[in-house]
């Protein structure tokens, strides 16, 4: 896939609950384009840089007990702001594609929809550290919160430690978002095996190629 300004890259980004099989899903979008030629640049929020891990281990650690929303909102914006800045800009002023675990929609919908701080505020903020910056196509791998903690061995981080109910309001929230912005967005039912849910992606890459 290559950008009709050739001398601009695209950033693909993939949301979902824990357990959505993102990871797995990001491998193979980027054996896809391999075989095309194209050498992704694969990311993940929070992290990928050196302040963005040690963001990522304080946001994530399990001695972390009480860390107000705004706190946690804070670091995950200050983690995406080394990110734009560090990696992604620069990959895509080289034409490069971007792969990147999580981005903006995942700070709504933990962040705003879960957590219950006010999602214009956030956007406000997330602007400021992003600028123009958007995905020019989402993957949302949406799956039941408990389905997800089935797959996984739940509690590894301080995330996924958050009640089941909170978990929703984050599913809940994806759905919002996405509902909003249906040509951003391309929803996929994740409870569907990992080969069927990469067709349905390898379907609208080739669409957009």
């Amino acid at each position: 896939m290559k950008s009709k300004n050739k001398k601009n890259g695209i950033l693909i980004t993939l949301e979902g609950p824990e357990g959505s099989g993102k990871s797995t899903q990001i491998k193979n979008i980027s054996a896809y384009f391999q075989k095309k030629g194209i050498r992704p640049l694969i990311l993940r929020e929070p992290g990928a840089t050196v302040i963005g891990e040690a963001i990522r281990e304080i946001l994530l650690h399990l001695r972390v007990k009480a860390m107000a929303p705004e706190t946690e909102l804070m670091l995950y914006l200050a983690a995406r702001a080394q990110i734009v800045h560090e990696k992604i800009l620069p990959a895509l002023k080289r034409g490069r594609t971007v792969l990147c675990d999580r981005f903006e929609d995942s700070t709504v919908a933990y962040q705003g929809f879960g957590r219950g701080l006010s999602v214009s505020e956030i956007l406000k903020a997330s602007r400021l550290v992003r600028g123009n910056l958007k995905p020019q196509i989402t993957f949302l791998l949406d799956l039941d919160p408990r389905e997800g903690f089935k797959r996984i061995k739940r509690g590894r981080d301080r995330m996924e430690r958050a009640p089941l109910v909170f978990h929703r309001r984050v599913r809940r929230g994806f759905l919002t978002l996405a509902g909003r912005e249906p040509r951003r967005f391309r929803v996929l039912d994740a409870r569907q095996p990992s080969d069927f849910v990469f067709a349905k992606i390898r379907e609208v890459l080739e669409h957009a190629s």
